[in-house]
């Protein structure tokens, strides 16, 4: 009796089903790396947006209170918000930036009078 070369339906489904799971990995990485390069996209955008508010306050010399207000990143608006903790030497400032509900960004620095800088 003599065999026909080639492979029985159950190799080819074998080998189809082995080729279905290496493509779902390998989609699912894709997917994952795509969110987490927009995930890393907001963060930075509004680093750089909290940032800027914070020097530019540190650079104008305000002595501020808490202040909200919205910037412009990337074609894109953010919102951002100070909260002062209240000392007469030293103002902490956190601002909290966002582009909707939750924030997404939160930076952290300090402002002392203008008197106390020119000692």
């Amino acid at each position: 009796m003599r065999y026909k070369q080639g492979f029985t339906l159950l190799e080819v489904l074998v080998a189809l089903a082995i080729l279905a799971i290496a493509l779902a990995a390998a989609m699912k990485v894709s997917i994952e790396n795509a969110e987490n390069a927009s995930y890393l996209r907001d963060k930075t955008l509004a680093h750089w947006v909290a940032m800027n508010v914070l020097t530019e306050i540190q650079v104008r010399g305000e002595w501020p209170a808490q202040k909200k207000g919205r910037a412009m990143m990337a074609e894109r608006e953010w919102y951002w918000t100070v909260k002062v903790t209240v000392d007469d030497e030293l103002r902490r400032l956190e601002v909290q930036v966002h582009e909707n509900e939750s924030a997404v960004v939160s930076l952290v620095g300090f402002v002392a009078p203008t008197d106390l800088k020119n000692n």
